[in-house]
């Protein structure tokens, strides 16, 4: 049987779900998912690998219109993985009119070469007749191989999206040992378990501003327990108030929360240490960007 390999970025405006769909095809939490958009902010590498196949997902940052030097690193970050892979999801959701938002990436991925799969999320949200004008509307654009109804969250048609992923990938060598999901640091994956507590515990105005760095990371000697420190930048005084919150309740929900799912990911116990420090502007800081490995 030959072997098939291959590389596969997911784009989308922010919050249609890439991250679920991401985490539900390789079979494990390795993305954050928030119901705030432009939660992704790194272009993290997973893998998925059976029998005959491989199958390397980047999932990119949402595309949108640069605030600061974070979102231009974002917007950079997604649009330069077009061009380097063997197909393209782009990933919409339920909204059946096409903004700004979504014009410019359509604008984007127009005159790519590469092959891109439309993937139509949260179709237990959507009626038949809803789906069909979605449905139209793209198809008649005539720039995608395909077009794919699914619910990442429900986990409808992800296989049948898996398998047309495949029969779009070229014969390839095995690049990563099978039983590997992600490229990333422990680290990395810590400090972005820590965000999405942050994401989903904040007020609107403090999550994008928030940053997570993890400064310790050991496991104990003859104990089954991993000591982590970690330190969370927010942008003003009034954010680190909320983040704590009253009597350090809002932190220490965060920190139980991230715990839990942190020992998940490590298979063992795990000591947790949050430190909350203010950086003004961080994200327009090129210095303090670099430093976060926004670079």
């Amino acid at each position: 049987m030959k072997f098939k390999s291959g590389f596969v970025t997911i784009i989308g405006r922010p919050n249609v779900g890439k991250s679920t769909l991401m985490n539900n095809m390789i079979g494990e939490k390795i993305a954050i998912m928030s119901d705030k958009p432009q939660t992704t902010r790194n272009r993290i590498q997973t893998i998925h690998t059976e029998r005959d196949f491989q199958i390397i997902f980047l999932d990119t940052p949402g595309m949108h219109k640069p605030k600061n030097k974070l979102g231009e690193y974002m917007q950079k970050t997604a649009v330069t993985t077009l061009n380097e892979v063997d197909v393209v999801l782009l990933v919409v959701d339920d909204t059946t009119d096409m903004g700004p938002g979504d014009q410019y990436i359509i604008d984007t991925i127009k005159n790519i070469k590469t092959n891109v799969i439309l993937v139509i999320n949260k179709v237990d949200k959507i009626p038949p007749e809803k789906f069909e004008k979605i449905y139209n509307m793209y198809k008649k654009l005539g720039i995608f191989k395909e077009i794919i109804g699914i619910s990442a969250l429900n986990d409808k048609n992800v296989r049948m999206l898996l398998n047309t992923i495949v029969e779009n990938l070229p014969e390839g060598p095995q690049y990563f040992p099978e039983d590997m999901i992600t490229d990333q640091p422990e680290k990395i994956i810590v400090s972005e378990i820590i965000r999405e507590k942050l994401l989903h515990y904040l007020h609107e105005e403090v999550p994008h501003g928030v940053a997570v760095e993890v400064l310790k990371m050991r496991k104990r000697k003859e104990k089954d327990i991993v000591d982590i420190s970690a330190t969370i930048y927010c942008e003003k005084k009034s954010h680190k108030g909320i983040i704590i919150g009253k009597n350090g309740r809002k932190l220490k929900g965060v920190g139980k929360s991230a715990r839990e799912d942190i020992e998940r990911l490590l298979g063992s116990k795990v000591f947790l240490e949050l430190w909350v420090k203010i950086k003004e502007d961080w994200r327009d800081q090129q210095n303090m960007l670099n430093y976060l490995g926004y670079k």
